[in-house]
Order: structure tokens, then C-alpha cells, then sequence
């Protein structure tokens, strides 16, 4: 990673412990629930940037003997342990909540407002931080998403603030934080179900008719079976599939024929295949075989 992009990593984590501290205190002082639950958020997001750093700098690694693939899978596993811890704060501040609505107590609205507005302003300054290298990042760009949900957040937590500070409707810093805590739900949740996906090794939803359309489309491929389509990290969309071929090709044809498809298939974002060439074994199979169903026919 650039050493300008690390210092912004720093720049942000460094900003967010600060925004996150003065939040805890405001919140305990004011006896705010949705300034409590946006500096858990915030805090949440510190752990977050840190294990996205972490997990860069060791996916950007090579590969080993002992990890053949490399550790383009260490960026994944962060986002899945960040996305479960997200969920567990959302529910959480959900509850809390809810039993605020049963029991209010008397918040101090002039603290919650000074303190939100200083909240809202560095989360917005980390967003515009990150925003630049998020544009060719895939990793930068989550957390400039992290640091955009703070700032969402932190609105959230301002209007409240203002509601309280001139009207004095309590209610309306409970709501404020389920609001809050739904949308960390719906966030967290989306990150975790594509990490999973990634960690399945799912098809990325790519059209498969249109992979069978591209292989087939080459009059020396006869069939195409035993296809595995997976996304194994943000960089990688891998095909691996046997395709039955003419008796009477030559290495040299099959490779160049293996090669043509390799570019048109780029096309659907598949940038990784491996082609196993049969003649007749598998020739009538169906694209989706099932490996234990293969043993057994073997």
C-alpha cells in the first residue's frame, strides 16, 4: 500500500478514537442513548479500519508453499468479523432503545447538540480523507463507506440534539437511536451476506447461460461440464470447468483455443480460468455436476 494511503489510515483511526472518546463522555454526561450509540458505532468503525489495514497489509503477501492461493482471503475474513460484530451493536442498541422508551430520563440537550455537531464535523472531514483512494481501492472504499454511515449517523444524533435543545422532546433521542441501529443492521448485514458469499465460494452473480454461450460458441468445444464459478476475493472471479473437444487438436490449438476464451470471458468479470480438455469422458454431463455424484459415476 502507498505510504500516502497508510498515513490516512492513521489519519482517520486517530481522528475516530478522539470523535469516539468525546462522544462516550457526552453521552454519559448529557445522558444521551443516540450519542452513546454513536460513539459504539464510531468505536465499532476504529476496530474496523484497523482489521481492514491489517488484513491489507497481509493480503498483499504472496503466495507460499504453505498458502498457495496467497492471502487475498484475509481482506474477506476481516469484512465477515466486522459485519458479525455490527450486527451484535445494532441489536443491542435496538434494545436499549426500546427500554429508553419505558424509561426515559432527563437528557441535557446543550451538551447533546456541541457534542454532536463536533461528531458530525470530523466524521465528515475522515469521509472526505478516505473518499480519493477509495475511488481505486476496493478495501479504502469500505471504509470511506464506514466513515460515510458515521456521518449519516452523526445527522441523526444532530437533529435529535436540536429537537431536545428547543422543543425538549425526549422520545425522540430513543428514536433517533433505533433509526441508528437499523441502519447499522441494514449495513452490517449486506457486508456480512458478500463476505459469506465470497467465503462459500458462490457465483458472483454471473449469468451462466452466457458462460455456456461463450465456450460453445467455438465449434471445437463440443461441451462444457463440472463447472465451479466462485469470487475468491475482491481481485479474483475464478472458472474451473472441463470441456470436451475434438480427438484431433493438438496442444498447441487447444491453448490457443483456451486463450481466446479466457479474453471473451472477461467480459462477465471472470479474469481466472482452468480448463480440464476430455474427449468423450463427461461429453453428455450438464454443466452443474455435483463432485460426489462424479466419484460415484468414476
Amino acid at each position: 500500500m502507498k505510504d500516502h494511503t497508510t498515513k490516512r489510515y492513521a489519519y482517520v483511526t486517530a481522528l475516530n478514537v478522539i470523535i469516539t472518546a468525546a462522544e462516550f463522555i457526552g453521552g454519559f454526561v448529557s445522558g444521551s442513548l443516540s450519542l452513546l450509540s454513536d460513539a459504539v458505532h464510531n468505536l465499532s468503525d476504529v476496530g474496523a479500519i484497523i482489521i481492514s489495514f491489517v488484513a491489507h497489509l497481509i493480503s498483499n503477501r504472496g503466495s507460499n508453499k504453505e498458502k498457495t492461493f496467497g492471502y487475498d482471503r484475509a481482506e474477506t475474513l476481516a469484512a465477515f468479523t466486522n459485519g458479525i460484530v455490527l450486527l451484535l451493536i445494532s441489536i443491542v442498541l435496538f434494545i436499549e432503545a426500546i427500554e429508553r422508551f419505558w424509561s426515559p430520563t432527563a437528557i441535557s440537550g446543550q451538551i447533546m447538540l456541541v457534542v454532536a455537531i463536533i461528531g458530525l464535523v470530523a466524521n465528515v472531514i475522515s469521509m472526505l480523507v478516505m473518499h480519493q483512494d477509495g475511488q481505486e481501492n476496493l478495501n479504502v472504499r469500505s471504509t470511506f463507506i464506514h466513515m460515510m454511515s458515521d456521518a449519516l449517523s452523526s445527522v441523526a444524533v444532530v437533529v435529535g440534539a436540536i429537537f431536545i435543545y428547543f422543543w425538549h422532546i425526549t422520545w425522540i433521542d430513543p428514536l433517533m437511536t433505533l433509526l441508528v441501529s437499523l441502519f447499522i443492521f441494514h449495513e452490517a448485514w449486506d457486508l456480512t451476506m458478500k463476505a459469506a458469499n465470497v467465503l462459500m465460494e458462490s457465483n458472483p452473480d454471473i449469468n451462466l447461460d452466457q458462460v455456456n454461450k461463450i465456450v460453445l460458441s467455438f465449434p471445437e468445444i463440443k461441451n462444457i461440464h463440472h463447472v465451479h464459478l466462485w469470487r475468491y476475493s475482491d481481485r479474483y472471479v475464478m472458472l474451473d470447468a472441463h470441456v470436451n473437444v475434438a480427438p484431433d487438436l493438438t496442444a498447441k490449438q487447444i491453448e490457443q483455443i483456451n486463450q481466446q476464451i479466457s479474453r471473451k470471458l472477461q467480459v462477465l468479470g471472470i479474469n481466472h480460468t482452468n480448463f480440464q480438455v476430455e474427449c468423450e469422458r463427461g461429453r453428455n454431463n450438464k454443466m452443474i455436476v455435483s463432485d460426489r455424484n462424479q466419484e460415484e459415476e468414476e
